[in-house]
């Protein structure tokens, strides 16, 4: 059986070992404060009803745009002061988005999360500030990274003093403008013995699809959530916007608010049975 690290993410929070998946949910960019912090609330009722762990989850800057006059979000300073009222008015813990060294620290003071993005994820510098600050690392494999190549991102953060890691799948380039996800590398990322999320709104982004910006098919979103489920991830990845289509980053592949209920119920009957059925198997062992 693959033992897998329980990692506390905030106070009776944890991701990781044998507890039920938690869902890494928000707009994929702060576009607004009101936007940010009317998504989360709902969201946050939303996980409270199904009993489903919540970080919120929304960048500050979208510094990987397809053009050089896409939107880009509302600035880091901004940024952690909506999430701040995020955290502080509805209990929920946070995670964003670094691109450069010298943002984690400032970041860190905020967010409970670090999120390194897939493009930046053999960045040594960045890592290894990100590690610095003690606080949990989500790390996107990249998406021109096999799975066992996280292993080195893995030794990076470990000898820069900071075991708080958790990895991200979010595919992996498959020809011009496409990705695909391989479920045989779920199994293998979480065999290194760290929390896995799934990012699964990323995984059907076509990056670059559009021309000047990154097409997507969140129609593709449920069924893929469906297969990592039952694979056994310990996190779910979700960009969630109450208007997609309008959306200033990644609206094709974000998935709508008001059918996030449905999808999550599946996603939590999922896990349940598969995580039930590891417990049966380790108690016989």
């Amino acid at each position: 059986m693959i033992k897998v690290a329980r990692i506390k993410i905030a106070d009776k929070l944890f991701i990781g070992g044998k507890d039920k998946f938690v869902l890494i949910a928000g707009p994929c960019a702060i576009e607004s404060a009101a936007m940010a912090f009317d998504t989360a609330a709902a969201i946050r009722e939303l996980c409270l009803e199904l009993n489903i762990p919540l970080v919120f989850k929304s960048s500050f800057d979208k510094a990987n745009r397809s053009s050089l006059h896409s939107a880009r979000g509302v600035g880091m300073e901004k940024g952690l002061t909506v999430l701040q009222e995020i955290k502080d008015k509805l209990g929920l813990p946070v995670l964003t988005d670094v691109h450069e060294s010298w943002q984690c620290d400032p970041v860190a003071e905020v967010v409970d999360v670090l999120q390194i993005p897939a493009f930046l994820s053999r960045q040594t510098d960045l890592l290894v500030a990100a590690a610095q600050t003690g606080k949990v690392v989500n790390i996107k494999k990249g998406q021109f990274m096999a799975p066992w190549d996280m292993r080195n991102v893995i030794t990076k953060m470990e000898e820069a003093g900071n075991k708080q890691i958790l990895l991200c799948e979010r595919g992996s380039c498959f020809g011009y403008n496409n990705l695909v996800v391989n479920m045989t590398g779920l199994t293998e990322m979480r065999s290194y013995g760290y929390p896995l999320v799934f990012d699964a709104t990323h995984s059907v982004q076509k990056p670059g699809g559009l021309g000047n910006s990154s097409g997507g098919n969140r129609e593709m979103v449920p069924p893929l959530i469906r297969a990592a489920m039952a694979v056994g991830v310990d996190g779910l990845f979700l960009e969630v916007h109450p208007d997609p289509d309008r959306a200033i980053s990644d609206g094709p592949n974000q998935v709508r608010l008001d059918s996030l209920k449905s999808i999550l119920q599946q996603a939590a009957a999922l896990d349940k049975l598969v995580k039930n059925d590891l417990l049966a198997l380790s108690l016989k062992d």
